[in-house]
């Protein structure tokens, strides 16, 4: 009965994904529905599209077991940081200004944006480089997160959960582009906040309730840690410089993220970003807060759990395995919809980058659209099928080279991207020379994490710590090298910045405007 229940959850919430994605064929027409949903995608899908892309199982297993081993509670400032820096304030500082420009340039991707912002094609084909490089490993890391909780769960083969999630996902997004995978990941985020809401109240309570579990990790100690009594339920935990840098590449990357930035260019209007602003925030501070908050409480386990033995993954699937039936089959959709929502939007990124901004007047001349569709759907089950084999190659032969690049492709894309985007976004005199030493710096120093990490600083062998470094790094290197190198021409200029100059009439209920030449009569 028990297994009858888990299957049926899922035979239904599959169906459901693939029903959407044939509903929405309709929309896969052309190249700008296909990838961008005709940019006529709403705040709710838009930004729960967002926030799916953003939290992964990744999140939910890996990072909130890790960083809730290592920081106690604390590690739900990584939560609150996701809310505040990764969402509130990349919508409010790049939502408006991207959709502008990107529809002004008629840029579909980040290698466009960068082509026709900067005038180089050898900026486009080297962002395109760095995408496909990155993007790959990142997604074949999204299957980690399932081979535990399918084990606890079904009992299953690893390959046969991972092949069965790539294949199910492949046909929504071949069969419905950009607006199936924004519906699929707006039920998909339902799912999430049902899921981890239900999922902390239930390993709280086990613990005897809020108050109980916070005095436990209170009481609990680890002298290779840390010497201080009660540390792991502090306010900032034992090492609040690792925990700063947890924040900062887990919520300041998205800035830089082709995956996540491309939905600001999806979305319908002004009035939607405003609201997607407030909806994304909300569904950051519960699904990323409740993930690492509950991550927090991993050490309360340390007597089920063998940490040096299976992983910082083993800890959250162990809290979880006295759940009921029922919070069991919700654990597994949540991360099901964690990692097929992800999933999508990297290989929907991937194959658009790939086939527009590499092959399409490249390699092929005059690619009209329907081959460019084409080429994006071939494009999409091969980057699906990569990552599927590099997961399995990773699970069976433990190869630890994969997982290492895994977690420096947050570091390198966000750290050659996000700079570069952001002042071209907003500062005029930025010049083709800061963004090639941005690229290049940062993936270099990635690159080099992986190989010779030994080399750096204590404080930069960590790949979540270089990949902060290449991000604050960025946002210094631009300005400096944009001064000393030539500026663009400046009728580009003013050709690039004209979209933010065009003069555009409102109501009074979206602005009040100036009054000053009306008089009001005082009842």
């Amino acid at each position: 009965m028990d297994m009858f229940i888990k299957l049926a959850f899922l035979v239904v919430f599959f169906g459901v994904m693939i029903f959407i994605g044939l509903y929405c064929r309709k929309h896969t027409t052309d190249v700008n529905g296909f990838v961008l949903g005709g940019r006529a995608v709403g705040p709710w899908l838009t930004a729960f599209a967002y926030g799916t892309s953003y939290f992964s199982a990744v999140v939910f297993v890996g990072y909130a077991g890790q960083f809730g081993w290592k920081y106690g509670i604390a590690a739900t400032w990584a939560g609150i940081g996701n809310a505040l820096l990764g969402s509130l304030l990349a919508w409010v500082v790049l939502g408006r200004r991207t959709r502008v420009m990107t529809q002004h340039l008629d840029a579909a991707t980040m290698p466009q944006f960068f082509q026709s912002r900067f005038q180089s094609r050898s900026l486009k084909l080297a962002a395109s480089a760095i995408i496909f490089i990155f993007l790959i490993p990142y997604t074949a890391s999204l299957y980690n997160g399932l081979s535990r909780l399918f084990g606890m769960a079904f009992h299953i083969d690893y390959a046969v959960c991972v092949i069965a999630m790539a294949v199910l996902t492949g046909v929504y997004v071949i069969a419905g582009g950009y607006m199936a995978t924004a519906i699929n990941d707006f039920i998909q985020g339902i799912i999430m906040i049902v899921g981890i809401i239900a999922v902390v109240g239930a390993v709280l309570k086990s613990q005897g309730g809020f108050l109980a579990a916070l005095d436990g990790l209170a009481r609990v100690s680890d002298s290779s840690v840390s010497d201080t009594p009660g540390v792991f339920a502090s306010f900032f935990g034992p090492d609040p410089v690792g925990l700063l840098g947890v924040v900062l590449l887990t919520s300041l990357g998205t800035w830089g993220l082709p995956q996540m930035v491309q939905k600001f260019y999806a979305i319908r209007s002004e009035k939607a970003i405003d609201k997607g602003t407030i909806i994304s925030t909300a569904f950051a501070f519960i699904v990323a807060g409740g993930c690492y908050f509950l991550g927090g409480f991993g050490r309360l386990f340390s007597d089920q759990v063998d940490v040096a033995a299976n992983g910082y993954d083993s800890i959250v699937p162990t809290m979880l395995e006295g759940l009921s039936t029922v919070l069991i089959a919700v654990v597994v959709l949540l991360v099901l919809s964690a990692s097929m929502s992800t999933l999508s939007s990297l290989v929907l990124a991937s194959s658009s980058t790939l086939t527009l901004d590499f092959i399409k007047d490249t390699i092929v001349k005059d690619m009209d659209e329907k081959r460019q569709i084409l080429t994006m759907r071939l494009l999409i089950v091969v980057f699906i099928a990569i990552s599927v084999v590099l997961a399995i190659v990773q699970y069976r032969s433990s190869v630890t080279f994969i997982a290492q690049l895994m977690g420096v492709s947050w570091g390198a894309l966000a750290g050659a991207f996000l700079a570069p985007f952001l002042y071209g976004l907003y500062w005029k005199r930025t010049t083709r020379g800061a963004c090639w030493v941005c690229f290049v710096f940062s993936t270099v120093v990635m690159l080099a994490n992986i190989f010779a990490g030994t080399y750096f600083p204590p404080l930069l062998q960590s790949p979540i710590n270089a990949g902060a470094f290449c991000m604050l790094a960025g946002l210094v290197i631009v300005p400096v090298v944009s001064l000393f190198t030539p500026a663009l021409p400046q009728e580009q200029i003013q050709r690039v910045f004209a979209c933010y100059d065009r003069k555009v009439v409102v109501s009074v209920k979206d602005s009040i405007g100036d009054q000053s030449n009306h008089k009001e009569e005082t009842p």
